[in-house]
């Protein structure tokens, strides 16, 4: 099962190809903290203290602490919590 999980965004990483642009962020998941693509995010690009839905090492779209306290909740509930964060570090080896 594929799931998108929420991390919290602390750090902005300029892309390397254009400066005045961030393609990249450190976000917490869980306690862990990670590189994430944020390219698929232009149009309403987030900052540090956002929240995102994380799938496969990109970040899908901005979220809000409420939603992503449900959703957090939901994945402890279904204990699949630490299955989701294995799929999404699994998809992450290509961003690092």
């Amino acid at each position: 099962m594929c799931l998108a999980i929420p991390g919290q965004i602390t750090e902005l990483f300029a892309d390397p190809h254009d400066a005045e642009r961030n393609s990249l962020a450190m976000v917490d998941i869980l306690g862990v903290r990670r590189k994430v693509s944020i390219d698929l995010l232009q149009d309403d690009p987030p900052g540090p203290g956002d929240w995102v839905l994380i799938h496969v090492g990109f970040a899908m779209s901005k979220i809000s602490s409420e939603r992503a306290a449900e959703q957090l909740e939901m994945l402890a509930m279904l204990g699949e919590a630490s299955t989701a964060r294995d799929e999404l570090f699994d998809g992450m080896t290509n961003i690092e």
